[in-house]
């Protein structure tokens, strides 16, 4: 049996596009082994159909927890039994698993989640970000199969490096509702969901700022990341306790109920540099899953989703009392029933079962399925 070793630098418990890949080469007859980290309070695997292998670092961030990480990754491909394919996600494993695939032998795929030198964590710390662009430079060229997550990203890759990047975005399994879908009372709060990272640029101070002049909805944040005692401290501050709830981090089984139960999904990023201009979040097709109209940013990538299948709205003002009056719509909009008709088409659209097919033809060519 082939055997292939997917790497990315987090515990694995919400990555739902390592999941997909890792399902993927799994139903194909792969076996396959995801190589993460463990945090102390990161939840079990136990339910996968593949084979993890985490590390506990003795540092969790900055660059001894970078270097320390892809020293014991490179040491773990390098003695693991014989791999066919090895995946890297990310710049922040790539080194370590392109030294082990060169030493070996084995074939190589690169998933670049996002455009990474150009994250706004790194937009203003001119010296770390210098660091992974040197990375990016001296493999990217180098690369013979490498994927990501839009055109976009794509293409200023091709400009940048030469390498040709297939696309496949991060869409969300096929959902069918749920029969016993509960039905909002006459007067209930709606709901108004985020979920993913609770990072700079990621509109939620906006939304925070926002929930001030919408009455009877709910602002649920699903997700946990490095503004999130900022964001807490926020909503105390504004005396909004009673409309914004944070749900922390949750698994993706756990997550689901909750979006199918929500009014609007929103994915307000901030224009901070190329990765969030070309970013096509997987929660964008979350909502669509569940049927959730998407509020979003007029981003060139995200926009053209929303409103090539008529999804929701794109908001053109970032001005809270402007946005609030958007919001109010939509809701307004959502109790009558719309969206549902274009949601639906869209769904059966975007979804994995199709977007995967691009993924299973690199599969292909790099020899490890047929």
């Amino acid at each position: 049996m082939k055997r292939a070793y997917i790497s990315v630098i987090n515990d694995l418990v919400t990555d739902q596009r390592v999941h997909k890949v890792a399902n993927l080469l799994h139903d194909n007859g792969v076996e396959v082994t995801c190589i993460g980290r463990r945090y102390k309070k990161s939840p079990s695997l136990d339910h996968v159909k593949f084979r993890v292998h985490r590390f506990r670092m003795l540092f969790n961030k900055g660059p001894f927890f970078y270097a320390c990480f892809n020293t014991r990754l490179f040491f773990k491909l390098l003695f693991v039994p014989r791999p066919a394919l090895l995946i890297a996600n990310d710049l922040d494993t790539l080194a370590a698993s392109y030294l082990a695939a060169r030493i070996r032998g084995v074939k190589l795929i690169y998933d670049s989640h996002e455009f990474f030198t150009q994250v706004p964590e790194l937009i203003n710390r001119k010296r770390i970000q210098s660091i992974w662009k040197w990375t990016e430079h001296r493999i990217l060229p180098h690369l013979e199969h490498a994927v990501t997550v839009s055109y976009s990203i794509a293409e200023i890759y091709r400009r940048l490096h030469g390498t040709r990047f297939r696309v496949v975005r991060n869409m969300s399994v096929r959902r069918t509702p749920p029969e016993n879908r509960e039905v909002k009372k006459s007067g209930e709060k709606q709901v108004i969901i985020y979920q993913g990272a609770l990072n700079v640029g990621r509109g939620l101070e906006l939304m925070i700022d926002t929930m001030k002049f919408i009455d009877n909805a709910v602002l649920v944040i699903a997700g946990t990341g490095d503004v999130e005692k900022e964001l807490h401290q926020r909503v105390l501050d504004a005396g909004l306790s009673d409309r914004v709830i944070f749900k922390g981090r949750m698994a993706p089984e756990d997550l689901y109920p909750l979006t199918w139960s929500a009014d609007i999904g929103v994915s307000l990023e901030e224009d901070l540099g190329l990765n969030y201009r070309y970013a096509l979040p997987n929660k964008l097709f979350d909502y669509v899953q569940c049927r959730v109209p998407v509020l979003c940013s007029n981003l060139p990538e995200m926009a053209k989703v929303v409103e090539t299948y008529g999804i929701g709205v794109v908001v053109r003002n970032r001005e809270p009392e402007r946005l609030a009056k958007t919001i109010r719509f939509m809701l307004a909009e959502r109790a009558e029933g719309a969206w549902m008709e274009a949601l639906e088409i869209a769904a059966g659209k975007l979804c994995w079962e199709n977007e995967s097919k691009e993924y299973l033809a690199l599969l292909t060519d790099c020899g490890i399925v047929t």
